[in-house]
């Protein structure tokens, strides 16, 4: 049951994230839910380097919304077409 929620709040913070960046993002219902989950892993791999939280602790809500927005960021720059 734990992976339904992961999956659920991952969706929420993923749609989240896409609101708060700029730009229009082409991404699905999986992907959104990937994106949301991946920024929760980024920010909690973050937050135990800085110090914020200690080894089994988990990134709250607004830290991976702000995760989920910089791997968004960082997608949109590795599938950009400026140059092309």
């Amino acid at each position: 049951m734990s992976y339904v929620w992961m999956v659920i709040v991952g969706f929420f913070v993923g749609l989240i994230a896409r609101a708060v960046v700029p730009g229009q993002q082409k991404l699905g219902l999986i992907l959104t839910s990937c994106l949301g989950i991946a920024g929760s892993f980024v920010a909690n791999l973050a937050g135990q380097f800085l110090g914020f939280y200690q080894s089994g602790q988990v990134a709250g809500f607004i830290a991976s919304v702000i995760g989920a927005a910089l791997v968004l960021v960082v997608y949109g720059m590795l599938t950009s077409n400026k140059g092309s």
